[in-house]
């Protein structure tokens, strides 16, 4: 039984992650559903191959262990990514389980193109509506990851997952999204204005900016960058479903609307669903993303809703139904055949814990690290082209070089301040002792002598 670990349901969709939904559509289309259960695990350590992450990150140094779910499990065997799962499945199934089996050459050329295109299109569009737009974050996604996670993992990864969202879209220039940013700025401003008096303590602040004000107000500049974003992604994928739907490959209105032409869906068109569906399926507080979509892409959004009804089922999921699955659970449940995921045990919360701890101490850190790098340079089933190991041994060479020379100058360091303090407190600390002593003996013999010549004087008087 093939075991597919995902991020858990959110926004009504079965998964708040795109690969995971795009895998969960691959599954519902191609594998038997007595072959497969799907599990809700929503946590990326279950699967070893993390490690693979490392290759795609290491022009910013960033090692990403949350985006390998959607994980694979075949007994001993795990399989990350989309890419990888379908490749897996193929071979697996001697080809049985191929979405992309009657693709020709120039249909497998236009899928891996559209497939790249989707993937690193969209992917900066939703991290920018989940993550970046501050209201959407904190009204809808944050609280969706507290419920499909268990202690402690729902105070630890969403604040990890939300700022690898942002160094992904830093390059884009729209920040100002991030209004709780500008809202910790703003005050630190004023906190400096008040002390160095430029404007009274009882100042009275603006409310707070909303994304629409904000757009309003900035404007146009960031309203722009959102359009053309929006319109490189929307728009062609618009006019090449539209050309398809119209060259007469489907049965009838609605019907054979997919990305290659065919009567059938392919992969891209699992991918599409996985990264669009999370652009047009939820209800967020600031639906640009949405609002966009079904502007520029009414085709594409109409293709989308068909599949996810044809892969998902009509209705709703709700997390409850994920991580509680029963027989009795009413629709879409038969569609999708979900397997309650087991509880952390006490060792595993244990390791989880060590691991933050870890993550967060910069020479531990980075000895874990590069050790991790290491081993997936060597290891023999990785997996990984003669070009990535040898970037990744490059690489953990260099890291581990310059870890060593880090810890040899805090340690230099270290021993010379203690040598510093060992030799201030060994030659100064007696001689202050004997200066307090004598002034101590001094100080008493004083008050004797004082003492004694009062005692003399009451006596002559008398």
């Amino acid at each position: 039984m093939l075991e597919l670990h995902v991020w858990g349901p959110a926004f009504s969709l079965p998964s708040l992650d795109a690969q995971c939904l795009a895998a969960i559509a691959y599954f519902s289309l191609a594998v038997p559903r007595d072959a497969w259960v799907l599990v809700a695990s929503s946590d990326p350590s279950v699967s070893p191959t993390s490690v693979f992450s490392l290759v795609r990150h290491l022009n910013t140094q960033l090692i990403q262990l949350l985006d390998e779910l959607p994980a694979l499990k075949d007994g001993s065997t795990w399989v990350s990514r989309f890419g990888n799962i379908a490749d897996y499945l193929r071979q697996y199934s001697n080809g049985a389980w191929d979405l992309d089996a009657d693709l020709k050459g120039l249909q497998r050329a236009d899928n891996a193109a559209f497939s790249s295109f989707i993937e690193s299109r969209t992917q900066p569009l939703l991290d920018l509506s989940l993550y970046v737009t501050s209201q959407n974050y904190r009204l809808q996604t944050s609280p969706s990851y507290a419920v499909i996670l268990p202690w402690p993992n729902q105070w630890l990864l969403p604040p990890k997952i939300h700022a690898s969202a942002k160094t992904r879209t830093e390059h884009l220039g729209l920040s100002s999204l991030d209004l709780d940013a500008i809202e910790d700025q703003r005050k630190r401003e004023h906190s400096a204005a008040v002390a160095a008096g430029h404007i009274p303590r009882n100042f009275i602040q603006r409310p707070r900016d909303t994304v629409s004000s904000l757009l309003g107000k900035t404007s146009q500049q960031n309203q722009f960058r959102l359009e053309a974003l929006t319109a490189e992604v929307f728009e062609p994928l618009e006019a090449m479903l539209a050309a398809r739907a119209s060259s007469g490959s489907g049965k009838g209105e609605g019907e054979g609307e997919y990305f290659l032409g065919q009567g059938t869906p392919s992969s891209v068109d699992c991918l599409a669903l996985g990264y669009l569906s999370l652009a047009l399926v939820p209800e967020m507080a600031s639906p640009w993303l949405r609002d966009a979509m079904l502007a520029k892409a009414p085709t594409v959004a109409r293709c989308i809703q068909r599949m996810r009804a044809n892969c998902f089922g009509d209705a709703p999921i709700e997390p409850s139904q994920a991580l509680n699955p029963s027989d009795q659970s009413p629709s879409p449940l038969h569609l999708l055949p979900w397997q309650a995921p087991e509880r952390p045990s006490l060792p595993k919360i244990g390791s989880t814990l060590l691991a933050t701890l870890a993550d967060a101490t910069p020479v531990w850190r980075d000895f874990r690290t590069n050790a991790r790098i290491g081993q997936m340079a060597q290891a023999r089933d990785s997996g990984l082209s003669n070009e990535d190991t040898e970037v990744l041994s490059a690489y953990a060479k260099t890291s581990r070089s310059d870890m060593y020379l880090s810890i040899g100058a805090v340690g230099a360091g270290v021993v010379a301040l203690v040598g510093y303090m060992a030799q201030v407190g060994l030659f100064s600390a007696p001689r202050e002792e004997s200066r307090l002593d004598g002034g101590a003996e001094e100080e008493g013999g004083y008050v004797l002598d004082a003492e004694q010549t009062s005692a003399d004087q009451l006596l002559s008087a008398l």
